[in-house]
């Protein structure tokens, strides 16, 4: 097992990609702690994990909450007197655009998928440090690189991660601390296939697909794997990155 007894917090692991994070690294051995804001979703994972012979619980957290964060974050790091893993997964998007949206749409965005990720980074840092050998990953997207319509503010916030990650990844490599950000491009999580069946959203994300060239959208279970690599001591000279996980989507030097 690669994550054997290692600390794990996942936020948004109640389903999606965060579900196919705590399964797969409950898989490898780590002590999963899924956080999610539907608390029910998040006990259902780690019921899960634990059926199948591993370690986890779950937490209902809205990750906007600095001090419902601060009281999670501090009960999960004093319990192990360290955190050996964070995967910052949690986040929501809408399609609009930018032109029809208005300032409370925009705080709401910037609040869960950047603002929302620094308490939770904050608050596990002192216990991060503590481990001696941490990883934190971010889960951004592609359209925070290269820009989406009707994503604007989503992507604007997703590319504040991409910042904020390399800047830690400066900051915290004294204390062993290794930070990297993975990019999805279009993956069937529940959210995505509801956007989907929209008529109209449907139609936008439909006509991406055929500019992908591995010709179809990714799955929840292959942005776990690239979460794994990241985690793992398979990545152990790499810090400061950013992994596209998009089908060749988009691409760079």
């Amino acid at each position: 097992m690669k994550l054997k007894d290692r600390v794990a917090i996942i936020t948004g692991g109640g389903r999606g990609m965060g579900e196919c994070d705590s399964l797969l690294l409950a898989a490898e051995g780590a002590i999963v702690y899924t956080v999610d804001k539907n608390g029910a979703n998040a006990e259902a994972v780690a019921k899960r994990i634990r059926d199948s012979g591993g370690q986890a619980t779950g937490y209902e957290l809205d990750i906007t909450k600095s001090a419902d964060v601060r009281r999670v974050v501090k009960e999960i790091g004093e319990k192990h007197g360290k955190i050996d893993i964070l995967v910052n997964n949690a986040g929501y998007d809408e399609v609009k655009i930018f032109a029809d949206s208005d300032e409370e749409h925009w705080d709401w965005m910037i609040d869960l998928n950047y603002k929302g990720h620094l308490h939770v980074t904050h608050a596990a840092l002192p216990y991060l440090r503590k481990a001696g050998d941490a990883k934190v990953v971010y889960i951004s997207t592609d359209a925070a690189r290269v820009g989406s319509t009707g994503e604007a503010v989503y992507a604007g916030a997703k590319a504040a991660l991409l910042g904020f990650g390399k800047t830690l990844a400066r900051e915290e490599a004294r204390n062993g601390i290794r930070v990297n950000i993975i990019c999805p491009g279009l993956t069937e999580t529940p959210q995505f296939l509801a956007n989907l069946a929209d008529e109209n959203k449907g139609k936008i994300m439909r006509s991406v697909q055929k500019w992908i060239p591995l010709k179809r959208f990714g799955k929840p279970e292959e942005i776990a794997k690239a979460v794994l690599f990241m985690v793992s001591d398979d990545s152990s000279f790499v810090t400061g990155q950013v992994l596209s996980v998009s089908g060749g989507l988009t691409m760079c030097g």
